[in-house]
């Protein structure tokens, strides 16, 4: 059985890889590997070829190395993006995982970062809240919008001295509708 899409972006493994490639950036199996020193190799490069041939990586580049080709793989446009046309056909169930997965994947990148000798929270900018924000759907879509060429712009940034790698993530869960029956007796 093929693998949806989802399937494919949200697991621990290749969800890691695909991050190393957002904003546009190209990077070949053994610079991954580098970036990823946790990760075996024999397991990186079977995620990194279920990924090629399940179109969300593309080669980017051939470059001769040591008498050896070397692939410099990238990210299609929007390939590591879920639309709302790859969720279509998930139920409940399925959300659910792929929402475990990616909170598992959070996770995951906390604890890298707590396993540093030293780290200071304030210092590195970390944190996470949850704030309520009461907002009607076109506020809502305004405060997006806002947001937007931020994240964008961000993005834009290369690898560099000085800049170091940040996850900015965001999860958005509206509170369910009250339906018509609640808070009439």
């Amino acid at each position: 059985m093929k693998d949806s899409k989802a399937d494919l972006i949200l697991h621990p493994v290749r969800f890691r890889i695909l991050g190393l490639l957002v904003g546009g950036r190209r990077m070949s199996a053994l610079e991954m590997v580098q970036a990823l020193p946790d990760i075996p190799q024999a397991t990186l490069y079977r995620h990194l070829n279920k990924l090629y041939k399940g179109g969300v990586l593309m080669v980017a580049d051939e470059r001769q190395v040591r008498g050896t080709v070397e692939k410099m793989y990238a990210l299609p446009d929007k390939q590591a993006v879920l639309s709302a046309a790859d969720l279509a056909h998930a139920d409940r169930d399925d959300n659910l995982r792929y929402f475990m997965t990616f909170v598992a994947s959070l996770v995951d990148d906390y604890g890298r970062y707590l396993q540093q000798p030293s780290f200071d929270l304030e210092a590195d900018g970390v944190g996470y809240r949850q704030v309520p924000l009461y907002l009607t759907d076109e506020e809502f879509a305004e405060f997006a919008q806002a947001l937007r060429p931020l994240i964008r712009e961000a993005m834009t940034k290369s690898p560099e001295s000085g800049r170091r790698r940040r996850l900015f993530t965001t999860i958005i869960i509206p509170e369910p509708q009250a339906s018509d029956s609640e808070g009439k007796e």
